[in-house]
């Protein structure tokens, strides 16, 4: 796989990033551009695949022992209620600060340190002993991942600007197994560590500072992922640079669709995360198959993480991919309202297939922005926007369960919030990038 993904292919007809055919005698290429050895680009495939593997278990290793650990640390339900809200909220305000870290050290040195962070957080956080402290230490892993989430479409960017939709598929589909393995293994593995949710949990943190290791040859490695001062903005752009290279990306009307796309695709995802299997249970489907239904619709992601954005960079626009996902969550959903028992299994593998707008919102990020740089700012303005967006989601959908008594309204609300989804994902998929439209305007 890795030799695969880490061959010269032919750029495409709709890669924006133009590249230039490398002489093997010449350390550097007709851009100017250091000749990459291949070790080094294996690594960064490495890298990259291990960190994805750890921007979701601290949330959903979580999820699967929360009873435990409000029991442990005497949590109020308020509390818990906070708890399961703090990951868009934390990825909203760690995630603006990537871009200003990655200008100074480096993407691969930010993403390095995302990783550490992630690893003292996880360990860290069940031998606290109180609630205030579990939520410190998991606000210390959630920066982590909020700081690596921004910065992945930029190191995508840096070393594969020729394969920009191969190598997201291949993040988001590991950010994809991450999720669902924590989701599935997490309890088994404390039942086999004598019980003990603190175990449970800890044992995360191996795989985070696991990711951490390739990083640091990298890092040392010209500085893996810093923006290279050779790649200035194509003609026509210059006015969206003042002095420090600042796009001002708020001008950009993709900018704001593709940042309110992620925020109702981050909306979806965290309430079916958090409410479809009791969904599922209240319609008298057993515990057992519930969270099984729910693995699956998290599963899906694995597959298809890697064959949506490869079919998206081969689309002059992206519309219809949207349109094709908006779909199928809105069948999902209707499903859920007309017969949740009796079709589970078809409602649960649809749903799975909506929440892979994530891979093609990520994947938008990397299309829509000319250079390094620009990927950086766009990605912290539409995955920051985008949390702050999807944070009331789920208590919403909870408050609303709790006063109707059932699940029409919420159901009816998820459809509806697909409706805007696929508007703004039309025009977030148009073929143009941010700092066009920044200088235009």
């Amino acid at each position: 796989m890795l030799g695969v993904m880490v061959s010269e292919e032919t750029r495409t007809a709709t890669t924006s990033t133009p590249v230039s055919v490398r002489d093997p005698a010449d350390p550097e290429n007709a851009t100017g551009r250091p000749h990459t050895r291949a070790w080094v680009t294996r690594l960064v495939v490495v890298a990259v695949v291990l960190s994805a593997l750890n921007l979701r278990p601290a949330i959903t290793s979580l999820g699967a022992l929360l009873e435990e650990v409000r029991d442990g640390l005497g949590m109020s339900g308020t509390t818990a209620g906070v708890l399961t809200s703090v990951p868009p909220f934390c990825f909203a305000l760690f995630g603006v600060m990537a871009p200003r870290l990655a200008r100074r050290f480096g993407a691969g040195a930010v993403v390095c340190a995302g990783m550490a962070a992630i690893a003292a957080g996880l360990a860290i956080r069940p031998w606290t002993g109180t609630a205030a402290g579990f939520l410190a230490a998991s606000a210390l892993a959630l920066m982590g991942i909020a700081v690596s989430n921004v910065l992945m479409p930029v190191v995508v960017k840096r070393w594969f600007p020729d394969r920009v939709g191969a190598m997201t598929g291949l993040y988001s589909m590991a950010l994809a197994l991450g999720t669902a393995a924590a989701a599935a293994i997490t309890v088994p593995v404390t039942e086999t560590l004598g019980g003990s949710w603190r175990w449970g949990l800890t044992v995360w943190a191996v795989l985070a500072a696991a990711a951490a290791v390739p990083w640091i040859p990298l890092v040392r490695e010209r500085g893996a992922g810093r923006p290279r001062p050779e790649e200035p903005p194509a003609r026509g752009t210059s006015a969206t640079v003042e002095g420090t290279g600042t796009l001002r990306i708020t001008r950009s009307r993709t900018a704001w669709a593709l940042a309110v796309f992620f925020g109702l695709q981050a909306t979806c995802a965290y309430v079916t995360m958090g409410w479809m299997a009791q969904i599922f249970r209240d319609a008298g489907v057993p515990a057992g198959t519930a969270g099984l239904l729910l693995a699956v619709t998290m599963a899906m992601g694995v597959p298809l993480s890697f064959v949506i954005p490869r079919v998206a960079t081969r689309l002059p626009s992206q519309g219809p991919v949207v349109v094709v996902l908006g779909v199928c969550g809105l069948l999902g959903y209707a499903g859920l309202y007309t017969a949740p028992a009796a079709g589970a299994w078809a409602w649960a593998v649809l749903l799975g297939i909506a929440n892979c707008a994530f891979p093609l919102a990520l994947t938008m990020v990397g299309m829509r922005a000319r250079t390094g740089a620009g990927v950086a700012q766009l990605s912290a303005f539409a995955q920051s926007t985008g949390y702050l967006i999807s944070i009331p989601g789920p208590l919403v959908v909870g408050v609303l369960y709790q006063h109707s008594g059932g699940w029409g309204l919420p159901l009816a609300l998820m459809a509806g919030l697909l409706l805007p989804q696929m508007a703004v994902g039309v025009l977030a998929g148009r073929d143009r990038t941010v700092e066009d439209e920044a200088a235009t305007r």
